[in-house]
Formats: C-alpha cells, sequence, structure tokens
C-alpha cells in the first residue's frame, strides 16, 4: 500500500507540473513561480498534503540542483572559468558588500544578535544557481555575451560558501578557533583540488567517459557527477560546486554528448525541486513576518540589479546586457534555505527562519520575471523620459502685428521687409505653366 500511495502521489505531481509548464509556455514565462506555489498547495499547511513521497522528493530536489550545476558546467571549459574568475573578483567583492551588508543591517536592527546577522547576511547575500541556470536556459541567454559575467559572479559565490558555511557551522555550534580554521582549511583544499584537477587533467577524463553507446555515457556521466557531489558535500564543499566542476572538466564529444542525454532528467529533477521548495514551506508561517521580509526582499534586489550592472559595465558589455545581467541575479533559492536551516537547527533565532523563507519564496518567484523584464522595463522608462523631455515649451503670446509704415523698405529702418507679393506672382505662375508644358505630353499645362 506505501509503494502504491508514492506512486499516486508521484504521478500527481508530475502530472500537475506538465500542466503547469504547458500554461507557462502558453503565455511566454518561466514556469518556475508556478512549480512553486504548485509546492505550496501540495506542501504542509496547503490544500492537498502529501507525505508519503516526501522523502523521495527530498532527495529528487538535491539531484535536480546538481544537474542544474552541471548542465551549466558544460557550457564552458576550466580555461573560461579561469579567465572569468581573475577578471570578475572584483565583482565578487562589490557583490558580497552590495547584498551581505543589508541582511546583516536587518538582523541587528531587528535585534537578533551577531550570529543571527551572518546567518541573514549569508541568506541575502547569495543567488539561487539552480534558478539562475534554469531561467537563462528557458530564455535562451546562454550564449548572451552578459552570461559569462552571471556565471563568474554565480561561481564566485558557490566557492565563497567553501569558506562561509565552514565558518557558519563553527558559529552556531560555538566551536573553538582551532576547529573552526580545520574545517575551513579541508573545505578550501578540496575545492582547490577539484578544480585543480579539471584543469590540469581534463581531456584524460573527457577521454575516459567518452563513448559512442549512449547508454554507457549517461550511467558514466551520471555516476561521476553525483561521486564527485557526494564527497564535495561530504568535505563540507558545495554538492553544486562539485557538479559544476565535473562540468567544467568534460569537453568535446563528452560533454556534447552529455549535454543531449541529461537534458530530460535535468528538466525533470529541476522541477521535483523547485516543487520541494514550496513543500518545505507552510503557508501559515509566512503572513507574520510578510512586510519585513518584502521590504528585505525589495532592497536587496534592487542591490542584485546594481552589481549585475556594475559587473557587466566593467566588462564592456552594452547597457541592454548590464540590466539582463543585474535582472537574472535577483533570485534567492537553495543556498538561503540551507543557511536559514542550520540557524534554525541550532535554535538561534525563532523569527529568523519563517523571516527567511517568506524572503527567499518573493525572490524566488519574482527573480524569473526581474530577469525577463528588467531590460524591457528599463528601456519603456528611458523612452517615457525621452518623450517627456522632447515635449515644446509654451511659447510666449506674440504682440500685435508691426505695420509697416511709408519707406519701410531697405534703408528707411522699418520693422517689415517691402510687399513683393505684387512683383513675384506674374513671374511664379509663369514659370509654373512652362514646368507643366514640358511634363505634359499633350503641350499644355497640367489638368486634374
Amino acid at each position: 500500500m506505501h509503494t502504491a500511495s508514492v506512486f499516486v502521489e508521484l504521478g500527481s505531481i508530475i502530472l500537475v507540473l506538465g500542466l503547469l509548464g504547458r500554461l507557462a509556455a502558453r503565455y511566454g514565462f518561466s514556469p518556475i513561480p508556478l512549480y512553486l506555489l504548485g509546492g505550496l498547495a501540495f506542501g504542509h499547511g496547503g490544500l492537498l498534503p502529501l507525505s508519503a513521497s516526501g522523502e523521495f522528493v527530498a532527495t529528487g530536489a538535491e539531484i535536480g540542483v546538481v544537474l542544474l550545476l552541471l548542465m551549466l558546467g558544460l557550457e564552458y571549459t576550466a580555461a573560461d572559468l579561469v579567465t572569468n574568475l581573475k577578471a570578475q573578483y572584483p565583482a565578487g567583492a562589490v557583490d558580497f558588500l552590495f547584498n551581505a551588508v543589508p541582511g546583516a543591517a536587518a538582523a541587528l536592527l531587528l535585534g537578533w544578535g551577531p550570529v543571527a546577522a551572518v546567518v541573514l547576511a549569508g541568506v541575502t547575500w547569495i543567488s539561487s544557481s539552480g534558478v539562475i541556470a534554469k531561467v537563462l536556459g528557458d530564455l535562451g541567454r546562454l550564449g548572451n555575451r552578459e552570461t559569462p559575467v552571471i556565471l563568474s559572479i554565480l561561481v564566485l559565490e558557490d566557492l565563497a560558501m567553501a569558506v562561509y558555511l565552514p565558518i557558519l557551522t563553527a558559529l552556531l555550534a560555538g566551536a573553538g578557533l582551532l576547529a573552526g580554521s580545520i574545517t575551513l582549511a579541508i573545505a578550501l583544499a578540496t575545492a582547490g583540488g577539484v578544480l585543480f584537477v579539471a584543469l590540469r587533467y581534463g581531456r584524460l577524463i573527457s577521454r575516459f567517459v567518452s563513448h559512442k553507446d549512449p547508454e554507457k555515457l549517461l550511467l558514466v556521466v551520471l555516476g561521476l557527477t553525483l561521486l564527485v557531489a557526494g564527497i564535495a558535500q561530504q568535505l563540507q564543499v558545495s554538492a553544486a560546486v562539485g557538479a559544476f566542476l565535473v562540468g567544467i572538466a568534460l569537453s568535446g564529444e563528452a560533454a556534447e554528448g552529455a549535454h543531449t542525454l541529461l537534458s530530460p532528467l535535468r528538466d525533470l529533477f529541476a522541477a521535483v525541486f523547485f516543487v520541494f521548495f514550496g513543500l518545505s514551506t507552510n503557508p501559515a508561517s509566512i503572513p507574520p513576518v510578510l512586510l519585513p521580509a518584502l521590504a528585505l526582499a525589495v532592497v536587496t534586489a534592487l542591490t542584485k540589479v546594481a552589481t549585475g550592472y556594475w559587473a557587466a559595465r566593467r566588462a564592456g558589455i552594452a547597457v541592454h546586457g548590464r540590466w539582463r545581467a543585474g535582472g537574472a541575479l535577483v533570485a534567492r533559492g537553495e543556498f538561503s534555505i540551507v543557511i536559514a536551516g542550520l540557524a534554525v537547527t541550532a535554535g538561534i533565532e525563532p523569527g529568523l527562519g519563517p523571516l527567511a523563507t517568506a524572503y527567499v519564496l518573493i525572490l524566488v518567484v519574482t527573480g524569473p520575471l526581474a530577469a525577463r523584464y528588467t531590460q524591457p522595463a528599463v528601456e519603456r522608462l528611458g523612452e517615457l523620459g525621452a518623450s517627456l523631455r522632447r515635449v515644446p515649451r509654451r511659447k510666449p503670446a506674440a504682440g500685435p502685428p508691426a505695420v509697416p509704415t511709408a519707406g519701410a523698405g531697405a534703408g528707411a529702418g522699418g520693422l517689415l521687409e517691402p510687399d513683393l507679393g505684387p512683383v513675384l506672382e506674374p513671374a511664379l505662375a509663369l514659370d509654373f505653366e512652362a514646368s507643366a508644358s514640358r511634363d505634359d505630353p499633350v503641350g499644355g499645362p497640367y489638368r486634374s
């Protein structure tokens, strides 16, 4: 009976996802907000709460994040990654200042203390790599000039998590300086080791993985990705970072074949991830913290747009691409929830969990919309401002016309020139008749 319940619930979820995806495609926008709202409807406190398939959905959600970052890594080589990181590390510093500081300030204003300030700074700082990867794919922007800038910022954030999460874990556990330093050193060594292997031995890995049989290629790539992601997670590095670096390491035929084979799996498990996020949220916990969460979301959405605009401008991207880069970075998601979950488990502040959940839910819904409409909205405002500047001002009312006096011609000092109408009218009439005679095949002036 339990298996039958799992099948019924999973079938219902997947069917609803398909229908919501069709609805989003019909109106030309990303299906992510609908997936999240569907998760809220199926979650605890929703309209149709699910119970039997919860564990499977949670595991599928984690696989979805891993596959999203793997497919993102397949788009770029290790050399591209290093080049972008070298070029964009100042953007990472600006990203931290613009987006972590508002979260820390909000926690201090609410009287939650310094540890909660560190937690909320991480929640507002880190964009959702999973959501952004999905949105860029849905909008067909993976080949845009601003996309490497966006990816560089996301990778810098994910790599920064290798430093941030061990520090946060030590703070929440009250660990000493030595224990926290050891955890941090292990995390940094793991991330650096995976990146070194991807750079140095990427061709050998691609040659080992590559195979003409699609089945064997799929199994090897998927198994290697999950293995590296799991090891990275065990060593306090994000599983998403591990999956991304596996994608970076693959190139050539292996990358092309893996991209083709894994695209349907990515779409399925990515949809499950967004549903799971909604499932884990109790709708009743959102209204009490909605106003502060909304205020914080508005501020940090603007700071993310400013971050993307600044980074894209620094990279020499045109104005339209700058606004697209800023809008694409707005969404928060998986990392923010993980950070808030650590704080809730440690019992730091009761209001922190609901606030973080409402905040992430707002931005994970509005993020895809910001990615799509930031540039058109800015252009429309620019056109409106230009049209307002072109509105002619009212001229002052003219006085009574001057009346020429006798001798008002040249040399008389009058206000008007002499009236030449009586002289010019006969000459103009003769000229018109002559030109009409040349154009009219009959020989006379043209008549209608």
